[in-house]
Order: structure tokens, then sequence, then C-alpha cells
């Protein structure tokens, strides 16, 4: 429909694939598969529940009726008593056992940490395959020099490949929180009402290793490992809190990283992908927008905002529980995903095709790199016989002339051409050339490269079987 606001998150910038997580059908056959497992739980722990009961059940696991739930919901004001109805209309047999001895959140909560697990593993998947595609790229580029900066200033040289692995730094740290987090997930489990498992103790007539037995059959048949300890109604929201941090760890990597491409492609040194008949300006067609870089830059500002609102939910959960944070969780979790899939989408899409332009680089590090090199022309005059102090002295004075002729004269920097026209230098003026090598002043940009990536990164790219395929984007 066009007459009402659609998510643009949905609509412009997340993969289906993320969508599909969070989407209505996932999340409520996942709450079907809840009921399932504590059914067949609750049987196998002596409670009368038949088979027929449980076939039922999982005849209708999928076919989610909607119109009734949603009739239901109209009259009775409370969503998950409503899909309770709804099932159970679809299995009037098991209507009966169904939900025995749960509280909403048994089938909420349990849930959400579900699509959270299977969001974050489409994150980790994603955030591996523009590690791959960087590393590609800091292998290639790792011996061109390039100037670095400090302060947006040029400084010394360092490697195009070497500040790829900057980018690469930060999303490893991502990757070890993101996976940390991951196998760190525990279900809410099988609690009751309060969190004291008062409802199924009675359920089992006081046998509290059944009750036990119970929260072990649930967690293990939803694919976990373990539950919490303890709860209140709710699982704690602080779990809500770390998987939104690690969120916008991702996100401030991938703002750092499309920032600096935005400045380098001001700087004509390098750009991200522009198709052959993609349109930079409605007004200027001449312009090469980084449009994706700053797309980029613009999720990555909404999701580094939102653990505070996790943080405000989690540290006003009065006692057991309380539902101001329903209507909040529901925004906030699935489209702190939406957004980070559609920001590494495009990370993924240019870091697979960013273009380097290699003679522009040059020509910033020629009229830079005469300043770097007077230190080592010095030295070398010095080892010559030369007097330190007085060349010294030489180099300050050319070098404040040169920077005349470049900052007020608009003119090249001849600062060389000044050293080799001074009978002061003339012992190293045939080396003058040698030294300006920008490959002379890269340290170990080249080999911290390699040393990196191969230590650091290919290891666990190898571990997970990343390729480089293509992630599609939505333009």
């Amino acid at each position: 429909m066009k007459n009402v606001y659609e998510n643009p998150l949905i609509t412009r910038y997340a993969s289906a694939e993320m969508s599909g997580v969070f989407s209505d059908d996932n999340r409520f056959t996942t709450w079907r598969k809840l009921w399932i497992a504590l059914a067949e739980g609750e049987k196998a722990l002596g409670i009368n529940i038949s088979d027929e009961q449980i076939a039922e059940m999982k005849e209708h696991v999928s076919d989610i009726n909607y119109d009734v739930a949603a009739a239901k919901e109209k009259e009775v004001r409370h969503d998950v008593m409503a899909h309770v109805y709804a099932f159970g209309a679809l299995a009037p047999k098991a209507m009966p056992i169904i939900h025995l001895g749960a509280t909403s959140c048994y089938v909420t909560d349990n849930a959400e940490i579900i699509l959270m697990r299977e969001a974050l593993m489409l994150v980790k998947k994603k955030l591996l395959q523009v590690m791959k595609k960087l590393s590609d790229f800091a292998l290639k580029y790792k011996s061109m020099p390039t100037l670095g900066f400090t302060h947006l200033q040029p400084a010394q040289l360092t490697t195009v490949g070497k500040r790829a692995c900057l980018w690469l730094q930060d999303l490893l740290m991502d990757y070890e929180n993101l996976c940390a987090v991951i196998s760190g997930l525990k279900l809410r489990g099988v609690k009751g009402t309060t969190g004291t498992q008062a409802s199924f103790l009675t359920l089992f007539e006081g046998d509290g290793e059944k009750v036990k037995a119970l929260e072990k059959y649930v967690v293990e048949k939803m694919g976990f490992d373990s539950a919490f300890a303890v709860s209140g109604q709710t699982y704690t929201r602080k779990l809500d809190y770390n998987v939104l941090c690690v969120l916008s760890m991702i996100a401030q990597s991938a703002y750092k990283f499309a920032n600096d491409l935005r400045i380098l492609q001001n700087m004509k040194e390098m750009e991200e992908p522009f198709e052959k008949n993609q349109i930079g300006s409605s007004a200027m067609a001449y312009k090469r927008n980084p449009m994706r870089s700053e797309r980029i830059c613009a999720l990555a500002r909404y999701v580094i905002t939102l653990p505070e609102n996790e943080a405000i939910t989690a540290s006003t959960q009065w006692f057991e529980r309380t539902l101001d944070d329903s209507a909040n969780k529901r925004i906030t979790i699935p489209q702190a995903f939406l957004a980070v899939d559609g920001i590494l989408n495009l990370y993924v899409n240019i870091t697979g095709g960013m273009v380097v332009y290699d003679k522009v680089i040059s020509k910033h590090i020629a009229a830079e790199l005469p300043f770097m090199a007077t230190e080592t022309i010095l030295m070398e005059c010095v080892k010559a016989g030369g007097n330190r102090q007085e060349l010294h002295e030489l180099i300050r004075r050319h070098s404040m002339d040169a920077g005349k002729v470049v900052k007020q004269e608009g003119g090249e920097n001849d600062l060389i051409s000044r050293i080799k026209a001074d009978k002061a230098f003339a012992a190293v003026k045939n080396d003058i050339d040698s030294i300006m090598d920008p490959s002379n002043f890269i340290g170990r940009a080249d080999k911290q490269t390699e040393e990196f990536v191969s230590q650091h990164i290919l290891p666990i790219l190898s571990a997970n079987e990343i390729s480089s395929e293509e992630t599609e984007i939505k333009v």
C-alpha cells in the first residue's frame, strides 16, 4: 500500500533474509515449536498428553491462522492467548494442553532469544564476507605507498594495504565480541510466572527434579545448551543491551571505514564502485558521489545510538517484570538487526569493487615526500663529512622557501631541486633520487599487512569456509 508508511529498513536497506528472521511467520512458528517442545517434555515426564495431541500440533506448526488470532486478540487484548486460541482452533484435540503450566514469556522471551541467535548468525556470515574482501584488498595493495595522515594532515607514509588492515583490525574485534555473545546465549527457559517454577512444581506434584528435567528437555530441543539459572518473568534485559552493543560496535567500525573512504574519494585517491549508468547528482552530471559510503554512515549513526535505549530499558525493569519493555523491544531489536544487515550488505559491495588511483596517490606523495626525505638526506650528508647544524639550517631555509612556493604561489614543491642545486649537498646529489623512492619510507607496513592477515584473519576465514561471493544490495 502506498498510502501508509513503510519502513525503509525493509523496503530499501535490509535483505529479505534478515527481514525473514523477524517476520511474523518465523516468530509465531517459533512460538508453536516452543509449545510443542513443552508438551513433548511434559508427556515424557508423565503428564497425560497423547501422541495424537502432539502430532496434531506438529501438523499445524507453520500454517498460522492470522485472521483467527487477530479477531481473538481484539476480544481478549492479549497476543499470546490469542495465538494459543488460534493454534487450538487448528489442533482442537491439543487445545486443552497447549501452553500447559507456562506464562506468556515462555514463548515471547524464548522465541526472542532464538530469533536473535538466527540474526546474529546472519550478521556473523556477512561480517566474515567483509573481512574476506578487505583481506584480499589489503594483500593486493600491501606494498603500495600512500600518505599517512594524523590530524588529517600529511604524515609519514604507510601503504594502501596497511590502511585496510586498520579497518580489518576493528572488524576482528567486532567478530570476537560477536562470537562471545553468540556462544553465551541462554534461553529464558521454563520458569513460570515470576521465575520460581511454581506452576510446574504443582503440575509435577512437588517433584522438583521433573521440573528441572522439563527445562533441560525444552532447552536442548530448541538447540541450546543452557537456560538462565534464574529469571523473573522475563530474562534479564541486559542481554538485549549486550546484543545491541555488539551491533553498535560493528556500526562504529563500518562508519569509520566509510568516513575514511569518503575522504579518500574527495582526494581522488580511491573510490567506491560506480556503475556505468549511475547518476551522481540530479543537477551536476559530472559528479561521482560516495552514496553507498554515505548510506553506511547514515545507518550506522542510527545503530550506534540504540544501546542507550536498551540500557534504560534494562535498568527500569521493576522487580520480576514490567511491561514497558515490550513495545520498545518490538521496535529496537529487529530494526537494529535490519540496519546492521543493510550496513554489511553495503560494506561487502563496496569492498568488492573499490577503485585505487595509483597515479593520484603518487602525485600526493610527491608533493609531501620532499619534506619527509630531508632527514635522510641530512644523515647521508653528515656521513659524507658534512656539518649537521649547518646542513640543518640550509634545509630549514630551503623548506621555508619551497613551502612559500606551494602555499602562496600555488606552485609545485621544488624543495629537492633546491637541495640538488646547493653545493653544500653535493656529496649526496647523485643519491637523492634513490633516497626519494617512496618504498624507502613505508617501514614494515607491507610485512605488517602480510603478518596480520596471515596470522589473524585467514585462520578465521578458513575455519568458517568463507568465500568471496558477492552480496546483493538494495539501492
